[in-house]
């Protein structure tokens, strides 16, 4: 490796000696740093933020409404299902990432106890990283504000657009947490239709339903 390619990933890294060399304000140096931008900008595209070698973690955990299965990267949390079979839900976890996808009862232990104490009647906010690399920016704000609604309570989509700041967004707001890769840990179980009408859910009103029970709130539902 050459005195200029250290300047290169020095620079790229933000670690960069406080006195670096004069290449680097040469025609020659910032077109070649704009071409290092423009690999790494690419791989994290192709990758999605995993390079080859990184791996996702899943294991199954028994439930009340089913077996759970969650995966999560060296991020944190990216995925919690309950209507896969186990073979599906790997081969789902597959086909969105390079990555070795691995069980491990280890690396998921801490989501694992979580979702248990959750379903004992033990536990109603979760404690745990997540990774939302996966999702658009809209649909992060949606997600991040219906991790802010408290068990025991519901609100409608519409409120959680006024909360993001896109009144009139409600139907936006509900395509967002139909597609919520992390249920339950993602509590958009408590986000419901206008009038207190149940409105839909991926994981099927029934399960729906069972969740605002546990959590002491299906009385507050419409229908």
């Amino acid at each position: 490796m050459t005195i200029r390619d250290d300047e290169l990933i020095g620079k790229l890294l933000g670690d960069r000696p406080r006195s670096p060399g004069r290449w680097l304000g040469t025609p020659e140096g910032r077109t070649e740093l704009a071409g290092y931008r423009r690999t790494l900008a690419g791989l994290d595209r192709l990758y999605g933020g995993h390079l080859p070698g990184a791996a996702i973690y899943w294991c199954a955990v028994p439930a009340p409404i089913g077996r759970v299965f969650v995966a999560a990267s060296d991020a944190g949390l990216l995925r919690v299902s309950f209507r896969h079979r186990e073979e599906s839900f790997v081969d789902e976890l597959r086909g969105h990432t390079e990555a070795d996808v691995v069980r491990s009862p280890a690396r998921t232990a801490d989501i694992v106890e979580q979702l248990r104490d959750y379903f004992a009647g033990e536990r109603r906010r979760f404690d745990v990283r997540l990774d939302l690399r996966r999702v658009s920016p809209f649909q992060r704000r949606v997600l991040l504000a219906a991790t802010r609604v408290p068990a025991g309570e519901v609100v409608s989509y519409g409120e959680i657009a006024r909360r993001i700041g896109e009144p009139g967004g409600s139907r936006a707001v509900g395509q967002a947490l139909g597609h919520n890769p992390i249920p339950i840990v993602i509590p958009c179980h408590r986000v419901v239709a206008a009038g207190g009408r149940i409105g839909g859910y991926t994981g099927g009103l029934a399960i729906k339903r069972k969740l605002l029970r546990l959590e002491g709130s299906l009385a507050a539902i419409a229908g």
